[in-house]
């Protein structure tokens, strides 16, 4: 797919939809669902590109979900270049643009393991994503705090029991998070249910 064909399903499924930080959806939306992935993992591409489509559109777009995207290395190799990675969304966060980021990453992923996440490549996704301010998006790959925010969502999945990537915690918003299913339909069951509580 052509990355222009790319960005206009992007801005087309995330339009008009607020962001925070690394959280896509409305602040008062009654549930959470917490993403946990790897952007060189191939099985969050598929998730995101395949199922995530219909769950926003059906429960974040109205303002019943809010979905949050938290770091968990397991795909990429190198701790290093997994930070810089992750810190490049969340840089892009600060703008309200991490999912414009994460979506760009997951449709231009490379061959697992081949090293092609540079700084060339990261420079690359972050000019695709519109709007961005570039020089205010590189000042804020260097805050400590992201770094901080990366190692918080590795010890939060630890303490979750999660191991693999895509994983999934699902709750009323501010309440307890459980374990959550990693296919569209059974994000539509969960969601009922929760909203019905």
């Amino acid at each position: 797919m052509a990355p222009t064909e790319g960005n206009e399903e992007t801005a087309a499924l995330l339009a008009d939809i607020p962001q925070s930080a690394n959280a896509l959806g409305s602040v008062t939306a009654p549930v959470t669902l917490q993403y946990f992935g790897d952007l060189q993992c191939p099985y969050c591409r598929d998730f995101t590109l395949e199922a995530l489509p219909s769950i926003i559109s059906q429960w974040v777009r109205p303002g019943d979900l809010r979905i949050e995207y938290h770091a968990l290395e397991t795909a990429t190799r190198e701790p290093e270049v997994f930070l810089a990675q992750q810190v490049a969304a969340l840089a892009a966060g600060k703008q309200d643009k991490a999912w414009h980021f994460i979506e760009t990453f997951y449709r231009e992923q490379g061959e697992e393991g081949s090293g092609y996440v540079t700084e060339r490549f990261l420079e690359g996704i972050a000019s695709e994503v519109p709007g961005l301010d570039l020089s205010q998006w590189n000042r804020d790959r260097t805050d400590r705090q992201l770094a901080d925010e990366i190692a918080g969502d590795a010890h939060a999945a630890e303490t979750a029991g999660l191991a693999g990537t895509p994983s999934f915690l699902m709750g009323r918003s501010g309440g307890a998070m459980t374990s959550a299913p990693t296919d569209a339909t059974s994000v539509d069951a969960a969601m009922e249910a929760l909203l019905r509580t």
